[in-house]
Parts: C-alpha cells; structure tokens; sequence
C-alpha cells in the first residue's frame, strides 16, 4: 500500500513540474519584430509544445535540443536530439546552430529562450583554444568527481563559448525572456544548464579555485585557460541585458509541496526537510535514515504516521565499476541503514524519469530490502561499495520505471514512517 502511495506522490510532483501548466502564465510581452524560439535541457521538447499551444504570434524560428528520446512532436519549433550526460556532435552542431539564430538580430526582436536541466551537456561548444574532446572529457572528469552541480556549472562556464550568458549577449540588441524549470539546489537561474542565456555572479577566480579544491585535473587547454584571462563572461550588469527577463517556472520547491498537499489528502502529515539539500548520495541517504529511525523508535521529532520530503542533488563519486545512478545509490545506502526495520518505506528518484544513465527513474526499498537482496545472492554492502545499485535493486524488483517524464526538477525523495 505504502509502495503505491509513494508512486503517486511521485507522479504527483512529476505533474507539478509540468511546462503546460506553467509556460502559459509566463509568457513576455509579444515583440514589434520577430519571435526566435531556443532552447535546451531535458524539458526542452516539452516546453517548446507548451509555448507553441500558448503564444499568441508567429514563431518566426524555433530550435531546442533535448535528450535522446526525451523529443515530442511541435509544429513551428524544430526539435534535435542529442547526448547526455556526456556530449555528442549532435549537441555541438546543435549549439552552433542556435548561436547563428540569435546573431544579426535587432532591437524589435524577441528571443525566447526555453531553458531546463541537461542542457549543459546538451550545448556543447568549447572556447576558442580547446577542443570538442576536451569538452567531453572535462564532463566525464566532472561526472565523476563527486562535486555539487552548482560547482561543476561554474567550471563549465569558463570553458565555453555559449554558456554564462554568452548566448544572450549574442542576441543583443534583441530582449531575451527566459523561461526556466530549474533543476539547482536553491533555483539560481545562471547555474541552470550553465545559464546559456544569464550571467552567472562568480567569475574565473573562483572557477579556478573550486577546480583546485576538487583536484580536478582537467586537460591542458583547459587547464591552460582557466590560468588564463581569456574568454571572460559578461557580466550581470551588461548593457546588453538591461531589457531581458529571466522567470522561473517549475521547480522542487513547487513539487514538493504539491507531493506534501497529496499526502495530507490521502491521511498522511507531510514535512518538507529541504528542496536544496546536496552532497554524497550515501552521506545524505544516512541522515534520512538516522531522522526516520528517530521517528520510528522514539516518535520525534515528527509523531507516527509521518512522510518526509526532500529534493536536491545529491552526488556520487565514483569509486567502483557498477551501474546506478544517485537516487538508486542514496536508496541502497538508506536500506542497509534500516535494515530491519517495519514501518519504514521510501522512494529516492529523478523527476525526468531517468537516474544517471539507466533506464530507472530511481528506486523504492523497505526494511526488508536489504534482506531480499542477500536471499536473492546480493550483497547490498559490496553493491554499495562497487557503486552498483541498480543491479541490486534489480534483483530484488526495487527499480522504479518510469520512462522520460519531460521535466526536471531534480531529485525527488519521500520516506514514510508508520
């Protein structure tokens, strides 16, 4: 019953985060001149059918760029496909593209930019000096290095030609509106997608710090111009971006508290812990779990029946040669830490319906987990260890499918406690 509880609360924060239900009431103030459809993330697709069914006027061009199989139909806005978490040349032709639709533009003209989670590695295109490679290889390093998305956009933007508000200042003299369903702890639109159309607040200094911080070492063109001074972003009081606005749309706070309004309709109080939480997938899963057991043995500092909600990012370091994503690895990690336990049910998941490269949206586990783990030849220990989850929930049904969702939001966490 739990178990089903917890999909719908899903699907119900999934909806929340839908762009029909807020492109709509967002929509800029119609242009003398042309409208200029962009995009990129993995709502991208979604958003551009949204914006279409919604805008009064022409679309006198349009082109987004979403995951592979994340696309839908539109009419008047062309949609590519392209790789994610790592680039393709698809993304890089791609971003080429939409670079030379907001060139040449004027003062009556209107750029709407559809902006969501994904699109990082969606728009790839390398400052001058490094290569295509190198970009690819600067997110495998990223991917990998256990940092906070927010740490890693900044990098990115450094190294690129189109992100960090680059695109919007190729568009001037034309106002750019940017619609966004953000996927950042804390909804800073320029760490959106690496803010392809707003200027992000920090700068090369602390690009080069957090890299230091990290020990990332990243290839030597990029190395090279992050010791550099070349191939600086403007900056957040341009000229250029004086009549653009910037508004968004969807989010994990607005998930979460639609997931929290369905749970209290089904009997269930609901306390929302945090929609920015990050840090190690299995850090992160160990305080849930901590906060639940308090819950279930001491009945504080929540009384029984409770749900708690979170949202967020949480990371994962590699360390291991397995298969799973960060929702699947904090639910693995959190049912070793219950193990045992009645009463206790959670889902861990990623509101685009895909965790990491899988094809799972995310997981759900019990007390029992981890016990029908090792009755079914699992150890969740060593799957932990090895960065495998996905096959260990695998092996016991865990896995929770979904398919593309055709939004972002994040991460997605509900654990009750009975």
């Amino acid at each position: 019953m739990d178990r089903e509880l917890l999909e719908r609360l899903f699907r119900r924060a999934v909806d929340a985060a839908q762009p029909q239900h807020a492109i709509a009431a967002n929509l800029p103030e119609p242009p003398k001149g042309r409208t200029i459809v962009i995009g990129a993330g993995k709502a991208s697709a979604q958003m551009a059918r949204a914006f279409e069914a919604a805008w009064p006027g022409a679309i006198d061009s349009g082109l987004v760029v979403t995951r592979y199989g994340y696309g839908v139909p539109c009419e008047r806005i062309e949609i590519v496909e392209a790789a994610h978490p790592v680039p393709d040349m698809a993304g890089y032709l791609a971003a080429r593209r939409l670079m030379e639709k907001v060139s040449g533009l004027g003062h009556d003209d209107l750029v709407v930019a559809l902006i969501s989670g994904g699109g990082s590695a969606l728009l790839p295109q390398p400052a001058a000096g490094l290569a295509f490679e190198d970009e690819q290889v600067v997110n495998e390093i990223l991917l990998a290095s256990g940092a906070p998305i927010s740490v890693m956009n900044v990098i990115r933007n450094e190294l690129s030609a189109i992100k960090g508000g680059r695109l919007a200042a190729l568009a001037a003299p034309a106002r750019v509106a940017t619609l966004i369903v953000s996927d950042i702890p804390g909804d800073d639109p320029s760490l959106v997608a690496s803010g392809p159309t707003v200027p992000l607040a920090s700068g090369r200094a602390e690009a080069r710090h957090l890299a230091a911080l990290y020990r990332l070492r990243l290839p030597p063109a990029a190395e090279d111009l992050l010791a550099s001074e070349q191939n600086l972003a403007p900056r957040a009081g341009d000229p250029r971006f004086a009549h653009n606005s910037v508004r968004i749309i969807a989010s994990a706070a607005l998930s979460l508290e639609a997931a929290a309004a369905e749970a209290r309709q089904a009997g269930l109080e609901a306390h929302i812990l945090s929609d920015a939480i990050e840090g190690e997938a299995r850090d992160v899963a160990s305080v849930h779990a901590a906060l639940a057991r308090e819950i279930s043995t001491r009945n504080r500092p929540f009384g029984k029946p409770a749900l708690l909600l979170s949202g967020g990012e949480t990371t994962v370091t590699i360390r291991g040669g397995g298969r799973g994503g960060r929702n699947a690895e904090f639910l693995l990690a959190f049912a070793l830490a219950i193990d045992g336990i009645d009463g206790i049910t959670a889902l861990a998941a990623d509101t685009d319906g895909i965790d990491g490269a899988g094809d799972n949206a995310g997981a759900i586990c019990d007390g029992h987990t981890a016990a029908r783990m090792r009755a079914a030849g699992i150890d969740p220990r060593r799957a932990l260890a090895d960065n495998d989850a996905y096959n260990a929930f695998r092996a016991v049904g865990g896995l929770l499918l979904t398919g593309p969702t055709g939004t972002n939001v994040n991460d997605f966490r509900a654990i009750i406690v009975r």
